[in-house]
Formats: C-alpha cells, structure tokens, sequence
C-alpha cells in the first residue's frame, strides 16, 4: 500500500463521522472544564479536527460570549457540550441554537426528553454518551444522531468499564448513528484500530490538554509531560455510606488529603456530630474550585489535575495541528507496514 493509498483508506474509514461532523479528520475534542474554550476549541476545528466547548456551570450569557469568540477565531465547525444536570439547560440549548452552531453533545447524565427535542426542533444535530448497550439503543430510539461510547481510562468523571470491552459491546450492534470512542486514545495505530472495528471516529481530551493552544497553566502541562499512565488514577471512596463518583486525575497532594478527609468525616458521622446528608456534602464540597486552582492557577499539588491514562504519551507541549498530524501519520503508517512488513515480505 502506497501511502496515498494509506490516507484514502484512512478518509474511507472515518468518512461517516467526518461527513457527520463536517470536519476532514473525525476527531472531536474532548469537552474539559476551564480547558475546552474558545482558543483550544478553535485551534482543534482550525487543524481540521471537530473543537467542542465545554459549557461546565457557565450562564447563558457567559455562554453566548464564549460561542462568539470561538466563532471569531474559525468559521469551521464546532460544537458545544452541556450538562443535563444544569439548572438553566433550555437557556443554555436556546443560545446555542441562535448562534448557530450546528452541534450539542447533552452530558452527565441521560438526556431528557425535553432538551432533546429541544435540541432536534431547532435544527441541531444532538451527540450523547452510552455507557452500555442497552442505554445507546434507548438513545438512538430517543433522537441521539450520533453516540460516543466512554472508557475508564479517560480522565475526569469516569464508569466503570474500559474502552476495549465497550467497544466490544456496542459498535457491532449499533449502525444507525456515528459512534465515536473514547479513553486512553494517544496514538493513530490505535484510533486505526477502533475505526476498523466499527468506529465513525475519536475523541480525544488529554493530548490537546497540554498542548500550546491550551490556556491551562504552565505548571498543569508539565505534570502532564511528567506523569506516567499508572499516575492517572480513579478517586477512592473511603466509606460506601458516603458515595463518591469516581473522577480520574493525576494524584497529588490533594488526593491523598481527601482519603484523610473521607476518613474525618466518616469518624464525625459516627461519632455523631454531623448528619448523614451533612457528611455527605463535605465530602462533595472538598473538591469544589479544585480544577480552576490546577487548570488556571497552577496548583498542581493541592488543585484537581483530571487526567486520562494517556497522559503517559504527552511528552512535549505540542501545537494541535502537530498533534493531529502525528495520529494521522500513525494510523497511515500502519496501513503501510501491512502491505510491507519488516524483511520484505508482502
């Protein structure tokens, strides 16, 4: 295989989700708080790739700001992602339509019906995320026009079951929409992999992290250049009285001081000196502006440093065009050692 005919195949097997997306390379950035704004995200759709914004807690107006600066930086698509959980998520949908951005990726949570037709009476296509097969039939049947099935070995909110086995599960038996997969992707052999299998495309959070577009700190992406995959790790719960949702992040100082505080507030509850429903809000509270303290402060010893497993593969700090570049010729290369493999034998 020439490589012309390497980067034929490659446009063949993510044509559907580069035609869904409108992009070249069906690559979606990951949506990551105070990360994912309008430099980052523009960068990503500018490289031929597919910039989402994430919403996070922003308001509406906040939001509407951040759609236009991003929108003064590309005139390339992109898309923006919200939480399901957000107070004003109709508010939130509405902006986004009137500034016309033509995609809404509905997070943390399965969509409601009503943000969802929301979503599809004005005229915008809605992205979900499965986490089984049987809730990514349920959304397909709801109105999702394409899925992006989530493993634990990305960073942030994570489930509880890797890529490699939901990929397993699902993209054999879900061909009506573009699935997209996701967690722990840090190369273009393995995106090759997953398109093969049945992918539309990627997305990718971590690499773009730390890449020279990213606003966040300089101290936030030489943790990254630093750390291994094994420093990436899930949160602990402590006590099962007191649930914590498991987010992946580098561990630090601030990590292991939330075992220590799981443990004060669980000896307080015993003891009697605090409510269930008030134990359970300090552990919840503790973490509360730990992501802006490591993204944009720089904290990276005591602040949230949400991290996927791939972190072990970000080894310079690298434009995005760069970094996109690098995944296809990975893949592309790939293709090529098949047809030529080492000794010369075809």
């Amino acid at each position: 295989m020439t490589a012309a005919e390497a980067a034929a195949r490659l446009d063949a097997l993510w044509a559907r989700g580069a035609a869904f997306l409108g992009c070249p390379h069906a690559i979606l950035g990951g949506a990551m708080s105070w990360v994912s704004e309008r430099h980052l995200v523009s960068a990503i759709s500018n490289a031929g790739g597919f910039g989402v914004i994430a919403c996070g807690a922003m308001t509406p107006a906040l939001l509407e700001a951040e759609i236009a600066a991003t929108q003064a930086l590309t005139a390339r698509p992109f898309g923006v992602n919200l939480i399901t959980m957000h107070p004003q998520l109709d508010a939130l949908i509405d902006v986004t339509l009137a500034a016309g951005v033509g995609h809404v990726v509905l997070a943390g949570g399965i969509p409601p019906g009503g943000a969802v037709r929301r979503v599809k009476d004005g005229g915008a296509k809605l992205i979900a995320f499965a986490p089984a097969l049987v809730l990514a039939k349920r959304l397909v049947r709801s109105g999702a026009d394409a899925l992006v099935i989530e493993g634990s070995e990305a960073g942030g909110h994570i489930g509880p079951v890797s890529l490699t086995v939901l990929a397993q599960e699902i993209l054999p038996h879900v061909k009506d929409v573009p699935v997209f997969v996701a967690g722990g992707l840090g190369r273009g052999e393995a995106i090759l992999s997953y398109l093969e299998m049945g992918a539309s495309g990627v997305q990718l959070g971590t690499r773009f992290a730390a890449s020279t577009e990213s606003i966040a700190h300089p101290r936030f992406k030489q943790a990254f250049i630093r750390a291994a995959a094994r420093d990436a790790l899930p949160s602990i719960q402590l006590d099962e009285r007191f649930p914590v949702i498991p987010v992946r992040g580098l561990v630090n100082e601030g990590t292991r001081r939330f075992l220590r505080h799981q443990a004060e507030v669980s000896a307080r509850f015993q003891a009697g000196d605090l409510t269930k429903e008030a134990a359970q809000l300090e552990i919840e509270h503790f973490w509360a502006g730990a992501l802006r303290r490591a993204v944009i402060d720089g904290d990276v010893e005591n602040g949230s440093v949400m991290a996927g497993q791939s972190v072990g593969m970000v080894t310079a700090e690298q434009p995005i065009a760069e970094i996109i570049a690098a995944l296809r010729a990975e893949a592309e290369a790939a293709l090529i050692a098949r047809t030529h493999p080492p000794g010369g034998e075809a």
